[in-house]
């Protein structure tokens, strides 16, 4: 288990299998995506020609936040059209996931919403190669890595289904089992992220991210969509 991007460049690197997960909201946001039978084309953030390039691969691109189409918001996709093609950027998890896909790894989309179903099929997928998970974290106003700890609980929740585990991706499950005794939505609630998403008027988006294992779908990158 390895944080950020320079995490996910090294564990592409070096294992069958990369899990990012971005629990706010990127992963979540695929999870429920791919659940109605749409695909998602992740892209990097910084790239300036982002709403092109989703054209150019047949995807409809993400909208504002705030707008009322489909866009980063897990809400804003609970009624997307089967066979949809979106394009997602985010600054985090789609960057991550962009990085990791440029190499020979099998990439899956992970978040509390689909932890057990993603845990299965990464093993499936890894046919007994190392697996490495990758918490996207957030950003400081400089660009450097933010850990979250919803992406520590995604992780865990996702580690806890998978063998042979290093000691970070053990702790990670560790902190999961805890903070499971609790409700998970007030968890993320009160976390950084969970709480300036709340304060912008988002927390239908942090209560859907809370859902454990809601979901079967387990986002595979195909052909350059996570499907």
């Amino acid at each position: 288990m390895e944080w950020g991007l320079v995490g996910a460049e090294l564990l592409a690197a070096e294992c069958a299998v990369v899990i990012v997960i971005d629990v706010l909201s990127f992963s979540t946001s695929v999870d429920i995506a791919v659940g109605r039978g749409a695909a998602v084309l992740p892209q990097r953030h910084s790239d300036p020609d982002v709403i092109r390039a989703a054209e150019a691969a047949g995807a409809v691109p993400a909208g504002a936040r705030e707008g009322r189409g489909p866009s980063l918001r897990p809400a804003s996709l609970t009624t997307l059209e089967p066979g949809t093609r979106l394009g997602l950027p985010s600054p985090n998890g789609a960057t991550l996931c962009a990085a990791v896909a440029a190499g020979p790894a099998v990439l899956f989309a992970g978040s509390l919403r689909n932890a057990s179903a993603v845990a299965a099929a990464a093993l499936d997928a890894s046919a007994g190669g190392p697996i490495g998970i990758v918490p996207a974290g957030e950003r400081w106003p400089d660009g450097t890595l933010r850990p979250a700890i919803e992406d520590v609980l995604g992780a865990g929740a996702i580690a806890a289904g998978l063998p042979d585990r290093s000691i970070e991706a053990e702790l990670a499950v560790a902190q999961f089992e805890v903070a499971r005794q609790r409700e998970l939505a007030d968890v993320l609630a009160g976390a950084s992220s969970g709480r300036e998403l709340i304060a912008d008027g988002y927390a239908a988006d942090v209560r859907l991210a809370a859902q454990l294992d809601t979901s079967d779908a387990a986002p595979r990158l195909r052909d350059g969509f996570l499907c």
